[in-house]
């Protein structure tokens, strides 16, 4: 009797890979981490959808090269959304809370449309090989993608590109105001604030984030950070760029209230540490390479680096303080000095003049600089900064000492924990006089220069080993992808 072989039809493909949706605020800082989030979810192999408002593309495509760095990843692309503000608005500081409103207002019904129509054209995954989006990773300034995510029935989580202190204080503003801790009664900002568990003892009014400084605690602008922070614990998760050698204290506090976090930084060690190859710039800005000629020709550890981020907005009168400051010091410095950062309308290309042929000798000026391959420079010794969340973190990496100058947001309270808790530095905020300027470059490079040195490198090697296998930040990341991929399983 002949026998038939049985023939068993083909296996069925696998199932396309999770599809996550990252949308970042529109400014630097966002953009900037919430990129190296999706690389490292792509070298994962992630699919990744990464929504960008028009303004942020365009300058992404005309001063970097995160396109190119991308093709590498054939499940990452860039989609485009608009940010309700003109073309020639110059999206600066001064009009933040501008921004933070037209935002939500004209990319709602966007996000919406867009989502919608990704799960009728990625309904058959099997055909189209693009699974229909999993979940988004939300930026923490943009709350109405959680109604949005709620509405449609897409699992998000709430990305904090700022410091976990700050996110902590933004929290508990509803206790500070029940506690009648705000508004403030009186004009002493030296004042302690004690409604803040984790930091009552050494937290001053002039701490708080910018925004406590009213008189009217019902602003709709007060209001408005406020409720951006509150929304987050609707999100199935909250994603910090922080590590818990250096926040862990009052990262203790917040799981009180967000039992779901995950620390996975600083982003751009751990991308770093991941892929052991070349990182991407993603600046917004075009970045002068000459000046790293420049510290090339400097001794050891002795440059100030001077930049304030890429929102800070500063007044005449300001720059010309810092510019006696640093020259009276006795110390070279790199200082970034971007274009249109300087209020008013007349003078501020004579004052840039002045600067710059005032300058030669002592130091050097540019509109904007490599920032992670300035700090991680031999010559660098101290850095002058606005106290930016991912600008603290570059600085902690590089093993840099910093003098705080704060501008705005979470910058406040970042530099309280970087002269009173850290160690890392000096708090400089609420004053811009030439000799407190010259005084604080004096002591960060000489008088407390090798105090600064063992805490600034000891944090640095905690730092790197947190995104080195088997490290908090390396496992926290490996618990996101996972809880990722299991929600595949639930769809």
């Amino acid at each position: 009797m002949e026998e038939h072989q049985v023939v068993l039809p083909p296996p069925p493909p696998p199932p396309p890979p999770p599809h996550v949706l990252i949308f970042p605020f529109p400014a630097q800082s966002h953009v900037n981490s919430m990129l190296k989030l999706a690389e490292l979810l792509c070298h994962a192999g992630l699919h990744v959808t990464f929504l960008v408002t028009h303004f942020t593309h365009c300058r992404l495509l005309r001063h970097s090269n995160v396109h190119s760095h991308f093709t590498r990843y054939p499940g990452f692309r860039f989609e485009t959304i608009s940010d309700g503000l003109p073309e020639d608005d110059p999206h600066s500081g001064e009009n933040i809370v501008d921004l933070l409103k037209s935002f939500g207002l004209i990319a709602k019904p966007l996000l919406t449309d867009l989502l919608i129509t990704d799960r009728e054209k990625n309904a058959d995954s099997a055909a189209t090989g693009r699974r229909k989006i999993t979940c988004i990773v939300a930026d923490g300034l943009s709350s109405f993608t959680i109604d949005v995510a709620e509405e449609i029935g897409i699992p998000v989580f709430c990305f904090r590109t700022a410091s976990a202190c700050n996110f902590w204080a933004y929290f508990c503003v509803p206790k500070l105001i029940e506690n009648g801790e705000l508004p403030f009664k009186g004009k002493n900002l030296d004042v302690l604030v004690t409604s803040i568990p984790g930091m009552d003892g050494f937290l001053r009014r002039r701490d708080l984030p910018s925004f406590c400084r009213v008189g009217d605690v019902t602003h709709p602008d007060f209001q408005l950070f406020v409720n951006e922070t509150l929304k987050s614990s609707r999100a199935q998760g909250l994603i910090l760029n922080t590590l818990e050698e250096l926040e862990g204290p009052i990262l203790a506090h917040t799981r009180s209230q967000f039992p779901k976090i995950y620390t996975i930084g600083p982003l751009q060690t751990h991308l770093k540490s991941r892929l052991k190859v070349p990182i991407c710039s993603n600046s917004l800005w075009e970045e002068d390479m000459s000046c790293i000629t420049w510290l090339n020709a400097q001794p050891l550890r002795s440059v100030v680096y001077v930049s304030f981020g890429s929102l800070t907005m500063v007044t005449k009168d300001q720059l010309i303080e810092f510019w006696h400051g640093l020259i009276n010091s006795g110390k070279q410095f790199l200082w970034v000095i971007r274009p249109n950062s300087v209020l008013g309308k007349n003078g501020e290309t004579q004052i840039l003049t002045e600067l710059l042929q005032g300058t030669r000798e002592r130091g050097y000026i540019v509109d904007w600089a490599p920032q992670e391959i300035v700090l991680a420079h031999q010559a660098i010794g101290g850095f002058l900064t606005h106290s930016g969340w991912n600008s603290i973190l570059e600085s902690v990496v590089a093993g840099v000492p910093m003098i705080c100058w704060p501008y705005h947001g979470d910058q406040q309270i970042n530099s309280r924990f970087v002269g009173e808790i850290w160690k890392l530095g000096l708090d400089m905020k609420d004053t811009c006089d030439r000799h407190i300027i010259e005084k604080m470059v004096r002591k960060l490079m000489d008088e407390m220069r090798e105090e600064f040195k063992q805490s600034t490198d000891l944090m640095a090697k905690l730092a790197k080993n947190a995104v080195s296998e088997g490290g908090s930040s390396y496992s926290s990341l490996d618990g996101l992808i996972e809880d990722i991929r299991l929600m595949c399983v639930d769809l």
